[in-house]
């Protein structure tokens, strides 16, 4: 018995060995004793079918694995190792032989009972219980664990193929040794699965809100000249939230043909149903041609014919719009900027440069907060942020100019005011793009604050008497006015349904903007805004009941429960009728109430939508139009890619899949990111099996 060889503390020994073996023993046990020896003995622990006691000396005994030959420590002088990690290295699946061997006939893995705590004596429990089928009993089906591989998969865009990589497969198996996928086709049935799942949810969704459905049109290609249609939907549910979500991602072959976004668009509202719902579509002109966006305001007429006859197509993406603008500007300064991007280079790539110029720093006492950045190439809004943080070094760079012989990069003072001037440009083009990089989708009245003051700080800068502003800011100006002729009108009649602003901000910005000419321009947005109010007061109404007769067509009239003996003339109900009439003509509508009414004090997050709600009984047809107005998109492109100056493109691996993987792929990566419970595991595959086993 290995305790014969410590007896340095007779007692630890005796308490270790009951809690690591098992066994009921007393001082009668130990060598020197001479009581009797104890007649009740009791099974060891099962971590012992799979180790070996050796003992190295005196002072040192070792667990050595039965299958591995690896060998553990145990007892070293005075300390116990224990047999924690001895049953780690069975339950977990460590030992590799274990492993390799599982299946056939070799000793069962152990099971680790749970612990139970020490007594408050300090003596270990004499008891112990086991679990007599699997790690706290707890059952984990293929099911279970091949569901939540694919919501992973779907979730961080890994390749399906993962799945069949042997360190994967290694990896899963230590956590669960049940884990038996090894095959892409059951993680594509449980893609599907969660993709139909999720689609049955989005249907409900849109089939029961009781507003109209807006589309942005995004074009994203492929290495291999592929070509694909993103369509995302927006929409105010029955909660009076904005609602934005990925409806389809269509494989596209001729993208450069004059129908291609027309039929995608048309695909898309025959698959969800909306074919009666549409209102507005927004693509951008840098992928749609002249005659493609003729056929999508054609589309947009036919399926919206009430609405400003189709009008509302916005064909130009903020975000892109944006993105131009600052390229624009620091392409204008290519050669001042590198001089100010190698500097930086200069000083964060080496820690001895980083040291001097921080002590410089220090010495100049600068006040600057900001830490210099190398920017990075394909992201505008880097370079932004470093020329900000080193236009207020600026100091420190012409210092380090002086003192360090290395240092040859520093701009010149002029240089640097250029600099400047350009963080000011770009410091309004990205503000106004922050917006979209909230986690909720803003309203569409707040993009007119934003464009409205580009426009004017543009038209300012154009008409500056400073050379280099004014060669700065004209071509961008002019590239602007473009986006804002085009989008004006939908933004202004956004803005009016904001109830702190209503029709005196567009009277404001448009007399800065405008000049002699406001009044013609303000007209313009309030017969606008009329008549698209006067079609939902049309469309509100109950559709009148007629009879025709052998000359005329009479509206006919709910029969009258009193004839005309009743009266003393006949003429008392046409008295009422005339009252009636007249009283409704003098009636203001709910626009016109609506406009009049003071404007609401201007509060940080104030919530339009919740406002509109609240107020959706004063304003039954109104709010019906502030609902469909305010969900209108003007960005075609996701948050993360709002800075991204490169286009979307599907690398080699997704562009080789079939083009319902693909979509489902991409459409369910949206969805689940607004799961709100969790549906319980077998409903994915139990939706839509049909609809999964055609898709293989």
């Amino acid at each position: 018995m290995f305790v014969h060889h410590f007896v340095e503390n007779p007692q630890v020994v005796r308490q270790a060995w009951m809690y690591t073996m098992d066994i009921s023993i007393d001082q009668n046990d130990f060598p020197n004793s001479d009581a009797q020896p104890n007649k009740r003995r009791r099974k060891k622990s099962m971590v012992w079918e799979h180790f070996t006691i050796e003992t190295v000396d005196a002072d040192c005994i070792r667990a050595c694995c039965n299958q591995c030959k690896k060998s553990f420590a145990y007892i070293s002088g005075s300390k116990l190792a224990g047999t924690s990690h001895l049953k780690r290295h069975i339950a977990l699946g460590i030992c590799p032989v274990s492993r390799h061997n599982q299946g056939k006939d070799q000793p069962s893995p152990y099971i680790p009972a749970p612990r139970t705590n020490i007594s408050a004596n300090g003596n270990f429990p004499r008891k112990r219980h086991r679990a007599a089928n699997g790690v706290g009993s707890i059952y984990i089906s293929e099911d279970n664990y091949s569901h939540e591989l694919a919501k992973m998969i779907i979730q961080h865009e890994y390749p399906l193929h993962m799945v069949e990589h042997s360190g994967f497969i290694d990896f899963a198996r230590t956590l669960q040794p049940q884990f038996n996928i090894t095959s892409v086709t059951p993680v594509q049935e449980q893609v599907m699965g969660i993709y139909f799942r999720e689609k049955h949810k989005l249907l409900d969704l849109l089939s029961g809100m009781s507003g109209r459905l807006n589309l942005t049109v995004d074009l994203w290609t492929s290495n291999q000249s592929i070509a694909y249609v993103l369509l995302t939907g927006h929409f105010i549910d029955n909660d009076w939230k904005l609602q934005r979500r990925i409806l389809n991602f269509i494989t596209v072959q001729f993208p450069d043909s004059d129908t291609a976004f027309s039929h995608a668009i048309a695909d898309c509202l025959t698959d969800w149903g909306a074919e009666d719902k549409l209102f507005t579509v927004t693509s951008d002109r840098s992928y749609a041609k002249e005659k493609n966006r003729d056929n999508l305001r054609n589309l947009l007429s036919i399926k919206n014919s009430l609405i400003l006859n189709g009008q509302l197509l916005i064909n130009s993406c903020y975000a892109r719009i944006l993105r131009s603008l600052a390229q624009d500007a620091i392409g204008s300064m290519r050669e001042t900027i590198e001089k100010v991007r190698q500097s930086v280079k200069y000083v964060k790539t080496s820690d001895a440069h980083e040291e001097r110029f921080t002590k410089l720093k220090q010495q100049l006492q600068v006040p600057s907060t900001k830490h210099l950045m190398i920017d990075n190439l394909t992201n505008w809004s880097s370079t932004y942020q470093m020329l900000m943080a080193a236009s207020e070094l600026k100091e420190v760079f012409s210092c380090l100019d002086t003192s360090d012989p290395d240092y040859k990069l520093s701009p010149q003072m002029e240089e640097w005011e250029q600099v400047e001037t350009l963080c000011a440009y770009l410091k309004i083009f990205y503000e106004a793009a922050n917006i979209l990089t909230s986690p909720v989708y803003p309203t569409t009245n707040l993009f007119f604050h934003e464009a409205w003051k580009i426009h004017l700080e543009l038209m300012h800068g154009a008409n500056s008497q400073d050379f280099f502003v004014s060669c700065l800011t004209k071509p961008l100006m002019e590239k602007f006015t473009k986006y804002w002729d085009d989008c004006n009108l939908v933004l202004a009649v956004a803005v009016v349904m904001d109830p702190r602003f209503k029709m005196r901000l567009v009277e404001f910005s448009f007399s800065r903007i405008y000049g002699e000419d406001v009044e013609t321009w303000i007209n313009i947005v309030d017969e606008g805004l009329h008549e698209l109010y006067l079609e939902y007061l049309v469309q509100s109404l109950p559709a009148p009941t007629f009879i025709e007769g052998e000359n005329d067509t009479l509206v006919k009239t709910e029969p009258q429960e009193e004839g005309l003996l009743s009266n003393t003339d006949g003429f008392s109900d046409f008295d009422i009728y005339i009252s009636d009439i007249m009283s409704a003509q003098h009636m203001k509508s709910e626009l016109d109430q609506y406009l009049e009414e003071p404007l609401l004090p201007r509060v940080q997050d104030f919530d339009v939508l919740g406002w509109w709600k609240m107020n959706r009984s004063k304003y039954p047809t109104l709010s019906k139009l502030a609902s469909d107005v305010l969900s209108i998109p003007l960005s075609t492109i996701s948050a993360e890619s709002v800075f991204d100056m490169r286009e979307k493109k599907i690398d080699s691996y997704r562009s080789s899949l079939r083009p319902s993987i693909l979509q489902a792929l991409v459409c369910s990566k949206d969805w689940l990111q607004h799961e709100s419970s969790e549906v319980p595991l077998g409903i994915s595959t139990e939706i839509s099996a049909a609809a999964v086993k055609t898709e293989f």
